[in-house]
């Protein structure tokens, strides 16, 4: 069964919209399709008014808190989305996400990079400005050649446009989740680049706060980092979970869809929401 527990649109920093995710993921045989924009549920809102016969749609998110000094990214799989708890930390979120957006612009702007408030503004649409979003605007504007390259010099970790935003607590986040009968996942777990004690304390933290399970593949990882988060998930009790992180067709990323056979002899959560 190909399943994905992780994927994007334009309703936060995604190519595809809500409809033409559906399509790709039943182009692809995706048979369970958790919609998880960051910090919204506006994707997941119009995506269910379009049940596609055959893909079983879970209501999701991605939410931005902290934990150790640095950003870290927990998916709701399951949530309530009329949950109030829930919806009061996404308003917060947003909010959040309207003055880092300032924030990065007044950087970008002393940079010399003119009209980035409008210009991000303007490929956001609707949705909330994502980083990414600048980046693209950067690079239609001739500023920078690749959005790798806008997040290498401008965007990126303890670069001039990388504010440091008071998200909430890891805690806090999980409670949140948890709060709206969802299910708290620990989002790409080897992209926060944590030594192995380190990572191994945020599981342990995640998992003091309710946290349930760990991402084991989130895009394209080797055969050796699965068996480790594989590994990883064993020792510390938690489920797995599957997903592409898809934001847009990219010859480096991952396109929808993962086996359940990845998660092996581990639990899947899949097992639960299903």
């Amino acid at each position: 069964m190909l399943i994905d527990f992780h994927t994007h649109t334009t309703a936060s920093d995604g190519a595809l919209t809500p409809a033409q995710l559906l399509s790709r993921a039943a182009d692809r045989g995706v048979e369970v399709l958790a919609l998880t924009d960051h910090d919204t549920l506006s994707g997941w809102q119009v995506a269910q008014s379009l049940q596609r016969d055959g893909i079983t749609i879970v209501c999701g998110v991605e939410l931005s808190c902290q934990w150790g000094g640095a950003t870290i990214h927990v998916v709701g799989l399951n949530v309530n989305a009329n949950s109030k708890a829930l919806v009061d930390m996404l308003d917060h979120l947003q909010r959040i996400r309207r003055d880092r957006a300032v924030k990065i612009a007044a950087k970008l702007e002393q940079l010399g990079a003119q009209g980035a408030l409008d210009g991000a503004q303007a490929l956001a649409g609707e949705a909330a400005i994502c980083r990414p979003h600048f980046a693209h605007w950067l690079v239609s504007e001739g500023y920078m050649p690749t959005v790798s390259r806008a997040f290498d010099k401008w965007l990126g970790n303890g670069k001039p446009g990388d504010i440091k935003t008071p998200w909430p607590s890891l805690a806090d986040s999980v409670a949140v989740i948890v709060a709206a009968g969802g299910v708290p996942v620990l989002a790409h777990p080897l992209k926060y680049r944590f030594s192995r004690t380190k990572l191994r304390a945020l599981c342990d933290a995640f998992s003091i706060a309710g946290g349930a399970a760990i991402e084991i593949v989130n895009g394209r990882q080797s055969d050796s980092e699965i068996v480790e988060l594989r590994r990883l998930a064993k020792e510390k009790k938690l489920s797995v979970s599957l997903g592409s992180d898809f934001h847009r067709e990219w010859a480096h990323g991952a396109d929808l869809g993962v086996d359940v056979s990845v998660a092996g002899d581990v639990s899947g959560v899949w097992e639960t929401i299903l």
